[in-house]
C-alpha cells in the first residue's frame, strides 16, 4: 500500500503571539502577519495532490485550512480532537502572571506538562488520548493519499512525540512548533508512522537556507535559564 501523507501545520501567528500568553482554548484569530505566512505556506503546497483539509474547529486553526485550501478548491472538515490544550483557569493570563498567581500549579505544569493539568484544564495525556484518534482516523479515511490537517502548538508536539515514542513528559523541552509551520508524517498504516519534515519555515523565513534561531522562550524555561 502507498503510504498516507499527512501535512501537519500549526496555525499562524495570532494576535497574542507576541504576549506569551496561554490561550489554548481562547479563540484568538490570525494576525495579519499569521495570514501572510500562511498565503506564503500556500503557495508552497499549491501544486501538492491533496485530497482533504482538516482542521481544529478553533477560528484560528479553520482560517489557517481555509487559506492553505483556497488554491485546492476544497472544503475544510472540523475535526474537534484536533482542538489546542485547554488551560483552564490559567486561560487568557500572561506567563509570568500564572507563575506569580499560581506558583505551586505552575511548578508542577513546569515539571510535568504531560501529567499535570491545571484546574479546568487538560493535561497532555488527556489531549493525546483524543488528538491521536483524531489523527489516526483521518489517515485510515484516506489511504495511499496526500491531506493536511491544522492544528496547534502543543497539540502537534504531542502527536510527533507519540508516534515517534518520546518521553512526552518531557516534550516541552524536546519539541519546538513555529507559526505557520509545516511537519510532514507518512503513515504506512495505523502503526507505522515516520517523520519527514519537522517544524519548517522556510516558506516565509528570510532565506530558504536560513539556520533555524535557537529557541527560548517558546518552550520550556529549561530554555529560558542562564547557562551555568
Amino acid at each position: 500500500m502507498t503510504a498516507t501523507r499527512v501535512f501537519l501545520v500549526r496555525h499562524g501567528a495570532t494576535t497574542l503571539t507576541s504576549e506569551d500568553a496561554f490561550a489554548g482554548e481562547t479563540d484568538v484569530p490570525l494576525s495579519d502577519v499569521g495570514r501572510s505566512q500562511l498565503q506564503k505556506l500556500a503557495v508552497r503546497l499549491s501544486q501538492e495532490p491533496i485530497a482533504a483539509f482538516y482542521a481544529s474547529p478553533l477560528g484560528r486553526t479553520m482560517e489557517t485550512a481555509r487559506i492553505l485550501a483556497a488554491p485546492h478548491g476544497k472544503p475544510v472538515t472540523a475535526v474537534p480532537g484536533l482542538r489546542e490544550v485547554s488551560h483552564g483557569h490559567w486561560e487568557g493570563k500572561r506567563r509570568a502572571e500564572v507563575e506569580k498567581d499560581f506558583p505551586t500549579e505552575y511548578a508542577r505544569w513546569q515539571a510535568d506538562p504531560f501529567s499535570f493539568a491545571p484546574p479546568g484544564g487538560e493535561s497532555g495525556l488527556a489531549v493525546t488520548a483524543r488528538a491521536l484518534p483524531a489523527l489516526l482516523e483521518i489517515v485510515a479515511a484516506n489511504p495511499g493519499k496526500q491531506v493536511l490537517a491544522a492544528s496547534h502548538k502543543a497539540t502537534i508536539r504531542l502527536l510527533v512525540g507519540s508516534l515517534l515514542g518520546f518521553d512526552l513528559r518531557r516534550y516541552r523541552d524536546h519539541l519546538d512548533q513555529s507559526p505557520a509551520s509545516l511537519n510532514i508524517l507518512d503513515f504506512k498504516d495505523g502503526m507505522h508512522a515516520r517523520l519527514s519534515l519537522f517544524n519548517d519555515v522556510s516558506h516565509y523565513a528570510p532565506s530558504p537556507s536560513e539556520t533555524p534561531e535557537v529557541a527560548s522562550g517558546r518552550l520550556s524555561e529549561v530554555w529560558s535559564r542562564p547557562s551555568r
